[in-house]
C-alpha cells in the first residue's frame, strides 16, 4: 500500500488504545550527538541542515535533528532539550519543514499545527493552528499552507481542501482559499500559487487537478487537469513545474509531468515515477517507491533528470551498491554547494531510520541513525547555537 495509507492505518489502530505524551514530571529527553565526519571548513553560506522525522501516526513521535558541517556532528532529537516547557514536544507526524527569514517552520500534520521556532536556537516562538496541514511555501511576508481542512480520515465524501494564508510577522492566519480535494505540495511562479490536489481521502475517486491561485486576490482562478493523485511539485529557473502523480497502485502507474507557467498547460510527460523530488541547479533528483496492489511488490528507482537538456541522465545516482541496503527511501536533498546527496531510509516505519550522505558521484560518505521516518530536510545558512 502507499506510504500515506500505511501510516493512516497504523494511526487508526493506535486510536483503539490510549497513548500518553510527556507530562511535566517526565525527564527531559536529551539529544544524542554523533560525530559522523571530520570537521569541515565551511566557506559557503550553508552551515548545516535540519531533518524533520515524521514519526508514525498516533504515536506523537515527530522529532527534529540537526547536522553541523563545521563540527561534523549529527544532533538527534534536539527539540525537547531546547523546549523543556513544551509538554507534547513536536507532536504527531512531521510533514514539512522550511526556513523563512529568522524562523524555522515545522508542519505537524495530525496535531493540526505549525510549530514556529527561532532558526538560530530551535526554540519555540509560537504555534499556529491549521487543520490537517500538509506543506508550506512563502512569498512577500506571507506563508501559504496546504490543508485537507477536515479530519484525518479516508472518506469518499471528504470535503474540498484549502490553502491557508499566514502573516509571518504576526504569525496570525489572515485568509484561506478553497482548492481541490486533499491538496499537497505547492510552488509559486510570479504572482501565482500552484497547488497539487490528490483526492487521496476519496480513493478510488482521486482528484486530478492543479489549482492556480492569484495571490493578489487570493482566489482560485483556474484548475489544470494533469493526472490522478498528485503530490510533489518543484519549479525550475525557466518557470517549468514538475508535478508527480502517485497513480492508483493498480493499473495507473506513478509518473512525472511538466506544466509551463507561461500558458498553464501540461507541456510533457517525463515517463518516470517519482515519490520525492529535489531540484538542485538544472538537476532534478528523484526516488520512486512504487507499490503495486496487483503484484504486492515495491519497485525502487533513483533518477536524475537534466532540466536543461530535458532528458534522464541517470537511472541510479547511488553508484556503490548502498542502494541495496536502503529499505525504504524517504528523505531526499542535495547540498547546493557541495553536491552531496542525502537519502533518508525509513526502514520499517516504526523504529529509528538512517540518513545516508553520498558524494556527488554516488559513493557513500557517511551514515547515521535518525528518528523514526526521516522525511524532510532544509539547509540552514546559520549555525545552530548552544541551547544552554
Amino acid at each position: 500500500m502507499n506510504k500515506g495509507v500505511f501510516r493512516l492505518f497504523i494511526f487508526l489502530l493506535g486510536m483503539l488504545s490510549v497513548y500518553s505524551c510527556r507530562n511535566d514530571d517526565d525527564e527531559i529527553i536529551q539529544s544524542v550527538v554523533t560525530k559522523v565526519t571530520p570537521s569541515d571548513s565551511v566557506l559557503g553560506p550553508v552551515k548545516g541542515f535540519f531533518l524533520l522525522n515524521e514519526g508514525n501516526m498516533g504515536n506523537n513521535k515527530a522529532s527534529l535533528d540537526y547536522f553541523d558541517y563545521a563540527t561534523g556532528e549529527y544532533h538527534k532529537n534536539i527539540f525537547p532539550e531546547r523546549n523543556p516547557d513544551v509538554v507534547k514536544e513536536l507532536g504527531d507526524v512531521g510533514n514539512d519543514i522550511q526556513i523563512y527569514g529568522s524562523k524555522l517552520y515545522a508542519v505537524i500534520n495530525c496535531s493540526h499545527l505549525i510549530e514556529v521556532m527561532d532558526v538560530n536556537t530551535a526554540k519555540e516562538i509560537s504555534k499556529i493552528t491549521v487543520t490537517n496541514c500538509r506543506y508550506i511555501v512563502f512569498k512577500d511576508g506571507y506563508a501559504y499552507v496546504s490543508s485537507y481542512a477536515g479530519p484525518v480520515l479516508i472518506d469518499p465524501n471528504a470535503r474540498l481542501g484549502e490553502v491557508v494564508k499566514i502573516d509571518t510577522a504576526t504569525l496570525q492566519v489572515v485568509g484561506s482559499c478553497t482548492v481541490g480535494y486533499q491538496p499537497e505540495e505547492m510552488v509559486i511562479a510570479g504572482n501565482k500559487l500552484y497547488v497539487a490536489n490528490s483526492g487521496g481521502y476519496r480513493v478510488p475517486n482521486y482528484d486530478n487537478t492543479v489549482s492556480v491561485i492569484d495571490l493578489e486576490t487570493f482566489k482560485e482562478v483556474k484548475k489544470i487537469t494533469v493526472a490522478i493523485n498528485l503530490h510533489r511539485m518543484r519549479i525550475d529557473r525557466n518557470g517549468l513545474i514538475y508535478v508527480t502523480s502517485r497513480g492508483d497502485y493498480y493499473n495507473v502507474h506513478s509518473n512525472t509531468y511538466v506544466i509551463n507557467t507561461l500558458n498553464d498547460m501540461v507541456e510533457s510527460t517525463l515517463n518516470f515515477p517519482a515519490s520525492e523530488l529535489y531540484l538542485c541547479g538544472d538537476s532534478l533528483y528523484s526516488y520512486s517507491t512504487e507499490y503495486s496492489k496487483i503484484t504486492g511488490k515495491w519497485t525502487i528507482n533513483y533518477t536524475i533528470y537534466d532540466t536543461k537538456v530535458r532528458r534522464v541522465v541517470s537511472r541510479n545516482f547511488i553508484k556503490d551498491g548502498t542502494d541495496k541496503l536502503i529499505v525504504t527511501p524517504y528523505a531526499l536533498a542535495v547540498n547546493p554547494e557541495t553536491g552531496e546527496i542525502l537519502v533518508g531510509d525509513a526502514g520499517d516505519y516504526v523504529t529509528p531510520g538512517t540518513l545516508y550522505c553520498f558524494t556527488p558521484d554516488g559513493k557513500k560518505k557517511w551514515s547515521v541513525q535518525t528518528g523514526d521516518i526521516p522525511a524532510h530536510i532544509v539547509f540552514s545558512t546559520t549555525s545552530l547555537q548552544d541551547y544552554k
